[in-house]
């Protein structure tokens, strides 16, 4: 087994980057999920109501400053540097605060999606995660997700049209699996690092929002199909929440080792 693909999504729901090594930090990827969109009271929105932010792309630069990219829209450079107002947010049910200060970055965004909202930066983190000490980013629960390919090849046998990796927005991929195998996994390691399986990751309409042309399929597929075979007692379930024991750099074909597992094979 080998890590395969991995990706990073710097604004919450925003199209995924997919690059050849990243940095494991107990909060997530470096760079993941360190910018939100919200509205003025800090309450969070994403693609499940504003499906365009698919098509939303954001990057780093190599001077510390950030570049937004939308269909339509000029590229914005924003700093974090700018952002020094602490504010609050929320997450689902997780209330916490954020940094807030780029009157340019609000207008941007406000435009763009067409009602007036707040870019906020995750700066120092105050939120702590569900299961450790250690604080988390704007990601909706968990640091990581984690999806096999064969997975995602056994639900595209199923489908009429066959969805990609990104329809669900998991942070790490591996191949050379049994289809559903993560679903046992209590602890593996990647390389140098460590991660133990949380649980498993119940999933939602965003899946069935397109990642390029941001259309929410008529069908609802995947979620339909899904909802046929893969309804668990916590809901309708395609991967795993992660987190990571510790620190370290991921490259594509890293080993992938189970070290403790439900599965017992003889």
């Amino acid at each position: 087994m080998a890590l395969s693909q991995l990706f990073v999504h710097p604004l919450k729901s925003c199209r995924g980057n997919a690059p050849h090594q990243a940095e494991v930090t107990p909060q997530g990827l470096r760079d993941d999920r360190v910018w939100l969109a919200s509205r003025a009271d800090g309450q969070f929105i994403s693609a499940r109501s504003h499906p365009r932010l698919v098509q939303v792309g954001v990057t780093r630069q190599d001077d510390g400053r950030w570049c937004f990219t939308a269909p339509g829209m000029p590229p914005l450079l924003t700093s974090p540097a700018d952002y020094r107002q602490r504010v609050p947010a929320t997450v689902w049910k997780s209330a916490f605060s954020a940094l807030h200060g780029d009157a340019a970055a609000d207008a941007w965004l406000s435009h763009y999606l067409g009602e007036p909202l707040r870019l906020l930066w995750l700066g120092e983190s105050t939120r702590v995660q569900k299961t450790t000490a250690d604080t988390l980013s704007f990601a909706d629960g968990y640091p990581y997700l984690l999806l096999s390919e064969a997975s995602l090849a056994d639900l595209n046998d199923r489908l009429d049209s066959p969805v990609t990796m990104r329809h669900f927005r998991p942070n790490l991929v591996v191949d050379d699996t049994f289809a559903f195998e993560e679903d046992e996994w209590q602890r593996f390691r990647i390389g140098a690092v460590e991660f133990e399986v949380v649980s498993r990751c119940t999933r939602c309409v965003l899946t069935t929002v397109d990642p390029d042309s941001a259309q929410p399929d008529p069908q609802r597929q995947p979620l339909a199909t899904l909802l046929g075979y893969r309804r668990l007692e916590e809901g309708v379930c395609f991967g795993v929440n992660v987190i990571a024991r510790n620190s370290g750099t991921l490259q594509l074909g890293d080993a992938v080792e189970v070290l403790d597992s439900a599965l017992a094979f003889d």
